[in-house]
């Protein structure tokens, strides 16, 4: 069962094809909403629109696409997340990129299953360049909503999208207590040293079940960086390498409850490659090997990794995970070799029995 069931592969008029999110539905479809653009141009400045395909055989095969946020953004709209909220209601999230000091997250919501959307309320009012990843806002079991974030200065003070961001990123939260209506910046941002040239990017949150939650961040230390916190996203401990060898290229953690485990998939560089292709920055961007590991214990101990995609020459980033009946949905980017890694991607189904226990 372990195989592509969905490629969205790069074409004229539609460079690039990323980062996505999965929602079950009450019918029990799914939806899988991506980063789709348009035009000639594939960065990540340029125009993209939020697409989404429905599955109704727990994500075997996948129908035609639809747009549901057309291009809003002076650049683009894209870095989809779909939550199904506690009160019944989905939530689409998505970044609204405008400038260097205005990219920040949004939320639609809708009570129809997909079918109508509410008009966007903002989910960051501070102003900024705000990276929220793809399938990373977390409802606690308390209704609390979080959005992880990393904050990046701007090297033109006046926004100029083509003078580009400073590297060195914090870490940052925001914060919902009435289901997304109203939103606030945490207390606490997160910094490390600048001797590490990231900072803390892209990060992500998983909550345990004694309602601590745990943290990451990718960097270019060669490590995932950790912390946590006990007062529901309020403040955090000091940020230190994690477990997760890695290039400067996000993880993903989420728990499978059926399974009774978290998974995590991330660039794994201490799996079974050649010393030549660990870190080399060919067409993969060092974005390869693609690994999974499981944890029984909520990141206390992990499986040995086994590897989902292992070509040299392609990347391997941007993962969605989602549990279906049946198997395990994995979405990510896969370009490389003739493509750019972030232009193509596609949606993987793997059976439990081919996770690691």
């Amino acid at each position: 069962m372990n195989t592509i069931v969905l490629p969205l592969h790069s074409a004229t008029g539609n460079p690039r094809n990323s980062e996505g999110s999965f929602v079950t539905l009450k019918d029990g479809r799914i939806l899988y909403a991506w980063s789709r653009y348009t035009g000639e141009n594939w960065g990540d400045h340029c125009r993209a629109d939020i697409a989404g395909c429905v599955s109704s055989d727990d994500g075997k095969t996948w129908g035609p696409h639809r747009i549901l946020v057309p291009n809003e953004g002076q650049c683009n709209v894209m870095s989809v997340s779909l939550l199904r909220l506690q009160d019944g209601r989905i939530a689409l999230f998505y970044v609204q990129k405008n400038s260097a000091i205005d990219c920040r997250l949004r939320v639609r919501f809708s009570d129809d299953e997909a079918q109508t959307w509410t008009d966007a309320v903002l989910c960051q009012p501070v102003s900024g360049y705000l990276v929220t990843n793809n399938d990373r806002v977390l409802q606690l079991r308390d209704g609390r909503l979080l959005v992880p974030s990393a904050y990046h200065r701007p090297k033109s003070p006046d926004g100029n999208i083509e003078a580009g961001i400073e590297m060195h990123a914090e870490a940052c939260f925001f914060i919902s207590d009435d289901a997304g209506a109203t939103w606030r910046e945490g207390p606490q941002r997160l910094r490390i040293a600048d001797t590490v040239e990231s900072g803390l990017q892209e990060p992500g949150l998983i909550e345990r079940r004694d309602g601590s939650l745990y943290g990451w961040a990718r960097t270019t230390d060669g490590w995932q960086w950790e912390f946590t916190s006990h007062d529901r996203g309020a403040t955090w401990s000091p940020p230190q390498r994690s477990r997760f060898a890695a290039p400067c290229s996000p993880l993903s953690i989420k728990r499978i409850p059926e399974l009774n485990r978290w998974i995590a998939v991330w660039n794994d560089p201490q799996a079974p490659v050649t010393s030549e292709t660990q870190w080399g920055k060919n067409s993969s961007w060092g974005r390869t090997p693609l690994a999974l590991a499981t944890s029984a214990d909520e990141g206390a101990t992990w499986s040995a990794p086994v590897l989902i995609e292992d070509d040299a020459e392609r990347g391997f980033c941007y993962i969605a995970i989602h549990p279906v009946r049946d198997a395990v949905l994995l979405a990510y980017c896969c370009g490389g070799r003739e493509t750019a890694v972030l232009q193509d991607s596609c949606i993987r189904r793997l059976a439990p029995t081919e996770l690691p226990q």
